[in-house]
């Protein structure tokens, strides 16, 4: 991808991002009725008009590329510029009134991710990366923490219901007591920390490539390291997360590995 078409790409994501995050505040403002999908999740008119919103500007901007949405799922057949769309991450906590939520629009191209922004428009930021140019939240240029010792590292938990029935579960617990202090902020919340060096590691074991795409671009230009619970870049069949400052990332894989 020439850097001409990098640059309109970020500046169309960043666009879609802000359309989105109005249908987001809008309805955060007067509530929405919740619907149920076939898999038993939430969804609302907020997820619906927000992801029509992005799909009309990333169309004009990059009319050359795929979208893949959450809500609406592949606009014809992929090419090698795919968009992954997730414009209301977080619809159980948008429903409950907690401002844990955002929109997540990344770039592929080819099998690289290139480019990412993560917006909160309750929460109140917006982070942003693309790749080689570093991870940026709300304008300023963020990176990771230096942090290279367990005994020092604060750990973020995202949801792990499916690592309760793992091998590793023991080992996640091991590597809980020898850290500094464990939290769980969950959803985009802990990849910003991670971002701009509040906190040292996130592990989740349940997530959508639609969830983190972008999330990983962000980290990976921040300095960290983003992978799957086995140490493998994220793909579109990525389902675990363990993302983290270089060197209490490679502490925690060798630490979790099956």
């Amino acid at each position: 991808m020439s850097p001409d078409i990098a640059a309109t790409a970020l500046a169309a994501a960043r666009e879609a991002a802000a359309a989105a995050a109005e249908v987001i505040r809008h309805y955060w403002r007067r509530g929405v009725e919740v619907e149920l999908k076939p898999d038993a999740t939430p969804v609302t008119i907020a997820d619906r008009e927000a992801e029509q919103a992005i799909r009309k500007v990333l169309q004009a901007a990059l009319p050359q590329a795929s979208i893949y949405g959450e809500e609406f799922g592949l606009d014809g057949e992929r090419g090698d510029l795919l968009w992954l769309v997730d414009p209301l991450d977080g619809t159980k906590s948008f429903v409950r009134r907690t401002p844990f939520f955002s929109t997540q629009i990344a770039l592929l191209d080819g099998d690289e991710l290139v480019l990412g922004v993560s917006s909160a428009p309750v929460y109140g930021e917006t982070m942003w990366a693309s790749v080689g140019h570093g991870a940026w939240l709300d304008g300023v240029r963020v990176g990771v923490a230096d942090t290279a010792q367990m005994a020092q590292a604060s750990i973020s938990i995202g949801n792990v219901k499916t690592l309760t029935a793992d091998a590793r579960w023991e080992a996640l617990g091991a590597l809980i007591r020898d850290s500094n202090r464990i939290r769980g902020y969950g959803d985009f919340c802990h990849y910003h920390l991670l971002s701009r060096g509040s906190l040292d590691l996130v592990i989740e074991s349940d997530v959508n490539i639609l969830d983190i795409a972008a999330l990983a671009v962000i980290v990976r230009e921040a300095g960290g390291v983003f992978t799957d619970l086995d140490g493998a870049p994220p793909t579109l069949d990525t389902r675990s997360v363990l993302a983290g400052t270089p060197a209490i990332h490679a502490q925690a894989l060798q630490r979790l590995r099956r």
